[in-house]
């Protein structure tokens, strides 16, 4: 697949899944921002992007901000001119509080919400007319297969993701936009390691049928998919790239 002339904001791209699906697109000819709030990091991924032959910027961005959203899209129009794709993918993950939804400390849960659950919606918000004005283009939502398990606020987020793709999928497709979502299950990334620990990742590997982390290149090949033209035909749906872990009807 292809992304040649084609720009590409990826929110998050810092480290983790996000830095690989920048890292992804730029070597497939697309155009990246990369667009996260921890700029050393941002920085770092733009310049290897640029020293391999790619073409990066790094726009600072706090995806629960309205302000700073309309900001990054304002950034990207001015230095390539459109916007065709749209990777959500910035959250709060490793690092994260673990506690209970009755125990939590109700201003970092409405902090941890803004960014995991409103952030892909005020980022949307805040290209969707960019996009529409270019002829459409495709989004994909950065869910998990925490979604479909009973667990902590971090679950409860990503199930709101999903429902929010759904939502804007059926309002943007007749401006020709298609929102997806992916579902990563375990995922060999840093932020997996300080989320999850050694016994509770062994357990979940044994009882997942192909018994092994996924890789960023995993959960990378699905969202190029998605963003492709090779997935015209799809819009609104959540993609597990999971392993197997979470198997549903």
């Amino acid at each position: 697949m292809s992304f040649d002339g084609k720009v590409s904001i990826v929110t998050g791209a810092g480290q983790g899944i996000g830095e690989a699906y920048a890292r992804g697109l730029a070597a497939r000819g697309s155009k990246v921002a990369v667009a996260d709030i921890q700029t050393e990091l941002g920085e770092g991924v733009v310049s290897d992007i640029c020293d391999s032959g790619g073409d990066a910027i790094y726009i600072e961005l706090d995806v629960a901000s309205p302000e700073s959203c309309e900001r990054m899209a304002d950034d990207v129009m001015r230095k390539f001119d459109k916007i065709d794709y749209v990777i959500n993918n910035a959250a709060i993950f490793g690092g994260r509080r673990k506690e209970s939804l009755m125990t939590v400390d109700y201003s970092y849960y409405q902090r941890f919400m803004e960014v995991n659950m409103n952030g892909s919606l005020l980022v949307t918000r805040a290209v969707y007319s960019h996009m529409a004005a270019n002829g459409g283009g495709a989004i994909v939502n950065q869910s998990s297969s925490a979604a479909w398990g009973a667990g902590d606020f971090y679950s409860v987020s990503k199930a709101a993701t999903n429902a929010l793709t759904i939502s804007l999928a059926k309002e943007l497709g007749p401006m020709k936009i298609r929102v997806n979502a992916i579902a990563p299950g375990p995922t060999d990334t840093k932020a997996t390691r300080e989320a999850v620990s050694e016994d509770r990742l062994a357990m979940l590997l044994k009882q997942m049928p192909l018994g092994r982390m996924g890789t960023t290149e995993d959960v990378l090949k699905a969202c190029l998919f998605l963003l492709s033209d090779e997935a015209s035909w799809i819009t609104g749906q959540v993609l597990s790239v999971d392993g197997g872990s979470i198997l549903r009807l």
